[in-house]
């Protein structure tokens, strides 16, 4: 039976280009879009694709769930959401933004009305109720992140862990010793967020095995809350020399607001921005160092993997983790020699 990679094999044109003439949706030039329908006809796809889809009664639609009312929409997020719009537009899936909080009950309508042929689940819980309402509804899920125990489903996730012990790899190379990990303080609704959970963990297991010190703080995601927060940091760990931030809205803030009270990164303080992008850390003054969040990439293979389980061409469950970048930015520094209190350095 033939598919849109023979189409498009035959036609000589992308896959996505046959997946918007065979749903008409964006405009196709009339000659390609000629070459596109006689390799369709020629191949016999459209008649074998409709009976398909008559026969399973699949909308070919994929549901990607973002709770957006407990967590805000970031530019990590976007890089999630297209990348999964790439891939399904090429694999002749659609992808639509499910934007309900993070609880079973707003799940309902969406199992029950068979509006979509499965889920992928993003901003996953250690112990996520969605996974057991979807399971019970027998809705095919894929996880973009890991519940706390997600042996028996398809995931794919940022290796966190492997993100943080490389941010403190390259501040110890540096002579730094005192750290304060920035987390983000936690959203009703979302306790037990997973990416928290781990890193927390991760920051505090690699710094009592190498004998580092390490304390997490956490302020709210706002720039404005990243500003505030720069006299909390001095209030409570003077003795910090870098910072892993796991917040990316108010890493911005906090550099600016650390600067006004005198507090230099990277002399004072070398900074890590964990799970972003370039971009946000470009925004900060000086330019941050960051371990790139694999965003786009996570948001293909995570369609890839639930079309594979729904057309049956994935056999093992997908158990898949992705570093990012490590991009050095403006922010790091060698620790200082002799210091008192934070942004007070001895001379």
């Amino acid at each position: 039976m033939a598919t849109m990679r023979d189409v498009a094999r035959l036609a000589g044109v992308s896959v996505a280009t046959v997946s918007f003439v065979v749903n008409d949706s964006k405009p196709v030039a009339p000659g390609t879009r000629l070459r596109v329908e006689a390799a369709m006809a020629e191949l016999d796809f459209r008649r074998n694709a409709v009976a398909r889809a008559l026969a399973s009664r699949r909308t070919r639609i994929i549901a990607l769930l973002f709770p957006v009312l407990q967590h805000r929409l970031s530019d990590t997020a976007a890089r999630f959401f297209t990348g999964a719009a790439e891939a399904a537009s090429e694999l002749g899936y659609t992808v639509v933004l499910w934007p309900v909080a993070n609880d079973s009950d707003s799940l309902r309508e969406l199992t029950s009305d068979g509006l979509v042929d499965g889920v992928i689940l993003m901003e996953v819980q250690l112990d996520d109720h969605r996974i057991d309402q979807l399971l019970a509804a027998k809705t095919p899920l894929t996880l973009i992140g890991r519940n706390r125990d997600p042996s028996g489903l398809d995931y794919v996730d940022v290796d966190f862990e492997g993100m943080v012990e490389q941010s403190i790899d390259r501040l110890q190379s540096l002579g730094h010793r005192d750290f304060v990990l920035l987390e983000e303080s936690e959203s009703p609704g979302l306790e037990g967020y997973g990416p928290a959970v781990r890193v927390d963990e991760t920051f505090h297991a690699v710094c009592a095995a190498r004998g580092l010190r390490g304390r997490t703080l956490r302020c709210t995601a706002t720039p404005a809350a990243g500003r505030a927060f720069a006299s909390t940091l001095i209030a409570e760990a003077p003795e910090a020399t870098a910072m892993l931030v796991l917040n990316e809205h108010a890493a911005v803030g906090l550099v600016s607001g650390l600067g006004r009270l005198g507090v230099s990164v990277p002399r004072d303080l070398s900074v890590v921005l964990i799970g972003s992008t370039i971009e946000i850390s470009a925004m900060a003054d000086p330019e941050l160092a960051v371990v790139v969040s694999p965003a786009a990439e996570l948001g293909r293979l995570g369609v890839e993997t639930l079309v594979g389980r729904l057309d049956g061409t994935l056999g093992a469950l997908r158990h898949e983790l992705l570093m990012g970048e490590f991009h050095e930015g403006e922010s790091l520094a060698p620790a200082p020699a002799a210091r008192g209190d934070l942004g007070r350095t001895a001379i």
